[in-house]
């Protein structure tokens, strides 16, 4: 075996990777820029080499630097991880030649697979069901609309090179071919150097199901079942499950041989997964492309098999022979996993980029719950990679119990001082068309059409976040009354009653809650009901873990001054906490206006100005394009909301945006 192994990755996946080298015995290698430089995967392995800048295409992406690490160490094989020069074969061919093993599929079957426009071409060949639509590369956005028009609205344009949901748009009219034609373009060349782009039909309704192939060196091939990865939002996956509500044995039968078929057709040695569209209504499936690669969302396939996937490639690479014959790979419960992103669902899910000031996942459970990370507690995350914090992962012996132990793992998952889509994740949880199992990539679009608003997610009992509002404020209270008889300016008084204020987005609501210590918590009145808090919590922990009436709940509690926002299931409840007296006070003060920004552009997240789509003295329709921001790998279009004129251009096209810069202002 071999005895030292590079990981030519960052992140998640490269500590994912150190893990089972680890296991295995063999030493590894990170690589890092110098933005990673105090990386998690960095302090993993056993050694580390700096490669270049922090921009990928002058770190990550350069082969030279790669090959030279290896050299350097003695590294005598490759992990690519995903992403990156994962699926790139001159990176697996050039590797090759130095006589260092690549831990995946042969540079030949990168080639042919990794390109989604000969891989099609291939798929037909080798009797594999694909969808209608054009197979070569377009010349222009005219040129898109034109083929777009032949094949039928709605189409797909993707980058031939893509992945992850980058180099990706759905045109349903001529406007959007043409728009959507220019940003995968922008995307695909930014992400992946290659700006080739084809179109194919739109299924509609349609689900992700894709397949985990195995294939070694020796003509051995298995399928380890499929992953249902159809909850989407704008095309990257969100939640993935295994095995799939949705496909029978039948078609996990037909799929899987299909999918061995091509992987053999290309003499695939490695992971690898092929991805299908399935018509929801007709349950016909379409080969959409396959991934020379391991996936983000292989832990589902290896809870419910049981196999390393890693490991397998490693083993694999070196010569071994798969370990498991088709007859053999069982379907063992449920796994589920979400999508931890550095992202605010509150803001339409723009990019959150800073300090962590607080990560503290849930505990991990052998076989039941699974964190696989790439940050730390006080760790930094950057504008410069994409927005993944975590996986979190669970098992359960059926769909409901894996559903179950999501929602508590997702309610235990700390993280402060940037937003991430935790609220959202939770709220998925919850909905019962999820939980129905009867849904489609359409999901997300179509029951949140305005974006995510915590007031959407029912919650069985909003008394609950009142009375421990109240809780948390009378602890904190106790706690400061041998230091002093204020708190944040507010009079404390000596008195068992307070008035909660919550604030939502159609005003203030008053609340009298009335608090009475008992020993381990509280008694809490409100509106006529009694409730009993106990709890064993501690003061500055982030997470409130008691019993309300006998029944447990979990609350993670964060304090903004004398404000706090409670998280629980998803719902996010924003309380200012104060006497009855300061609450008479503040009602009394005149409301503070805010100030007019409908005149101005402004930079809702920060990342680098990509384009400024206007010029001063341009009149500006309502959705025309404004400006284009690329963070975390992806590009951001902002347009118009209304009818206006330019004004002034205050940024220019490569400029580092903070949040809330201004680049245009309007008369």
């Amino acid at each position: 075996m071999f005895t030292k192994i590079l990981i030519a990755n960052r992140g998640e996946i490269a500590c994912r990777v150190i893990k089972t080298a680890r296991k295995m015995g063999i030493k590894t290698v990170a690589v890092y820029s110098e933005a990673d430089k105090d990386a998690l995967h960095v302090d993993l392995a056993d050694e580390a080499v700096c490669i270049g800048p922090a921009a990928s295409k002058e770190s990550y992406l350069v082969m030279d630097k790669i090959i030279a690490a290896c050299k350097q160490t003695g590294a005598q094989a490759v992990h690519p991880g995903y992403g990156f020069l994962s699926e790139n074969a001159t990176f697996s061919r050039r590797l090759e030649e130095e006589g260092i093993k690549f831990i995946g599929p042969k540079h030949y079957s990168v080639a042919k697979m990794g390109d989604k426009i000969e891989s099609k071409k291939l798929a037909i060949a080798a009797n594999v069901n694909t969808i209608p639509g054009y197979n070569d590369a377009i010349a222009g956005p005219d040129e898109a609309v034109k083929i777009a028009q032949g094949i039928g609205y709605p189409v797909m344009i993707k980058a031939s090179a893509g992945g992850g949901g980058k180099g990706l748009r759905v045109a349903y009219n001529d406007a959007e071919a043409h728009e959507g034609f220019s940003s995968c373009v922008n995307e695909a060349r930014n992400s992946f150097g290659d700006d080739r782009v084809f179109i194919e039909k739109y299924v509609l309704e349609p689900r992700h199901i894709e397949i985990q192939v195995l294939g070694d060196s020796h003509g051995n091939y298995v399928y380890l079942n499929e992953r249902d990865c159809s909850i989407q939002r704008r095309h990257q996956k969100v939640i993935e499950e295994a095995p799939s509500p949705f496909v029978d044995p039948e078609m996990r039968k037909a799929m899987g041989e299909q999918a061995v078929a091509l992987a053999r057709a290309v003499n695939y040695e490695s992971a690898g997964t092929v991805e299908f569209v399935v018509s929801g209504a007709t349950k016909e499936f379409y080969f959409l492309e396959m991934n020379t690669r391991l996936q983000v969302e292989h832990p589902v396939t290896e809870l419910i098999t049981g196999l390393d996937l890693v490991e397998q490639m490693i083993r694999v690479a070196y010569g071994e022979k798969l370990p498991i014959t088709q007859a053999e790979v069982p379907i063992n419960g449920w796994a589920m996993e979400c999508r931890i992103n550095a992202e605010d669902p509150f803001r339409g899910f723009l990019p959150s980029t800073g300090r962590l000031v607080k990560f503290q996942p849930p505990q991990e459970i052998s076989g039941h719950v699974r964190v696989d990370t790439g940050v730390y507690d006080g760790g930094e995350i950057s504008m410069y990679y994409d927005s993944m914090i975590a996986k979190l992962i669970v098992h359960g012996a059926t769909r409901e119990q894996a559903i179950a132990r999501m929602r508590d793992a997702l309610n235990g998952f700390v993280i402060r001082g940037i937003s991430s889509n935790i609220p959202f994740q939770a709220a998925l949880m919850q909905h019962p068309v999820f939980h129905s199992g009867i849904f489609d990539t359409g999901f997300i679009p179509k029951h949140y059409p305005t974006g995510f608003d915590a007031s959407m997610v029912p919650h069985d009992d909003p008394a609950l976040l009142v009375s421990v509002a109240a809780y948390v404020y009378r602890a904190f209270t106790d706690r400061s009354a041998s230091i002093t008889g204020q708190l944040e300016g507010h009079e404390r008084l000596v008195s068992d009653s307070w008035c909660v204020v919550r604030l939502n987005p159609n005003g203030n609501e008053n609340h009298m809650v009335v608090a009475r210590p008992i020993p381990g918590g509280y008694h809490v009145e409100y509106k006529g009901e009694m409730y009993e808090i106990l709890s064993g919590w501690k003061l500055g922990e982030s997470l409130f873990n008691g019993t309300c009436n006998g029944e447990e709940f979990t609350l993670q509690v964060e304090r903004h001054k004398t404000k706090y926002s409670l998280f629980h299931w998803g719902t996010r409840a924003d309380f200012m906490v104060m006497s009855a007296r300061a609450a008479e006070l503040l009602a009394l003060m005149p409301e503070k206006q805010a100030p007019d920004l409908s005149k101005f552009l402004m930079s809702p997240m920060p990342g680098l100005l990509r384009e400024v789509a206007v010029q001063v003295g341009q009149d500006v329709k309502a959705g025309e394009k404004l400006a284009v921001i690329e963070a975390m790998k992806m590009e951001n279009i902002l347009k118009a909301d209304q009818d206006c004129k330019v004004k002034k251009i205050s940024a220019a096209a490569g400029e580092s945006l903070t949040v809330d810069q201004i680049i245009i202002e309007f008369e």
